[in-house]
């Protein structure tokens, strides 16, 4: 069910041009609109990703879909793409939206952690995670993560106590896996690394990116299907055979992962210090 737009909180950095939206449930989203200046296939590519993400048990933002009115967009003028020096109007419809972590003017998000607060993040082995996924995937855009201090248990299955805070990261910003608006998958090895090696300190082995690796190799098809029927029609009106060709695909590269997974490792050792298969 979509949640109603209802304000603009600010405007977001990236080639996407997202804007943070307070909806109706309370809550604030980071929202990719229909027309977006990247393409339209970047909203089904991230509404794909939330769900493969959330079966492999990557932690990553909950996505809802964002209705966006005219009313809403009458209201705020900011509403906009930047186009050198054209304004270019949101349309209005479904969005893609991102839960943002808590509330924008009290709860600092990070993009970055430096080397001495990284490897305090209790969820650090989700990065491995992620990269079984952009290899599955094709994500041809670099590793994205954002991190923030709060209750483990708000937003991780971990052993805590109810009260524990620690630094959580969550993998974001998925328009480009399936190769972006080119709905392809060229297996680069040399894509879809995060750029701070720390976080893959600890992978010695393949047995290293377990529960993950598993988890991609026997998904089942019922995720695929839970894609194709709650994607919006309007994300991919006139591309439904291409969409559902691509789900395929994704659903026969299950056999690669292990594959592609290696191809990484050994094309980019020095992001795997600790490797010893």
């Amino acid at each position: 069910m979509p949640v109603q737009a209802r304000r603009l909180s600010r405007r977001m950095r990236g080639g996407a041009q997202a804007h943070l939206l307070a909806c109706e449930d309370g809550r604030y989203y980071v929202t990719k609109f229909l027309n977006n200046p990247q393409h339209r296939r970047i909203l089904p590519n991230e509404w794909a990703a939330t769900l493969l993400l959330r079966h492999l048990g990557v932690a990553a933002p909950e996505a809802r879909i964002i209705a966006v009115d005219d009313r809403f967009l009458g209201s705020e003028p900011e509403a906009h793409f930047q186009l050198g020096s054209r304004r270019v109007p949101v349309q209005p419809g479904l969005q893609f939206g991102s839960l943002f972590p808590g509330e924008p003017d009290r709860d600092a998000v990070y993009d970055f952690l430096p080397d001495a607060l990284l490897p305090s993040v209790v969820n650090l082995g989700h990065f491995a995670g992620a990269l079984v996924f952009d290899k599955w995937a094709a994500n041809s855009d670099a590793r994205q993560a954002i991190f923030f201090r709060r209750r483990i248990k708000d937003f991780l299955d971990e052993d805590a106590h109810p009260n524990q805070k620690g630094f959580i990261a969550q993998m974001v910003d998925h328009g480009y896996v399936f190769d972006g608006p080119h709905w392809e998958f060229p297996d680069s090895p040399i894509q879809g690394l995060y750029f701070r090696p720390l976080v893959y300190q600890n992978v010695r082995s393949l047995d290293d990116f377990e529960p993950w690796l598993s988890r991609a190799r026997h998904c089942p098809e019922a995720v695929f299907d839970e894609i194709l029927r709650t994607t919006p029609p309007s994300w991919i009106e006139g591309e439904e055979d291409e969409w559902q060709q691509l789900l395929e695909k994704l659903f026969t590269r299950r056999r690669r992962i292990e594959d592609l997974v290696l191809s990484t490792v050994r094309a980019r050792p020095q992001c795997f210090p600790s490797w010893s298969q």
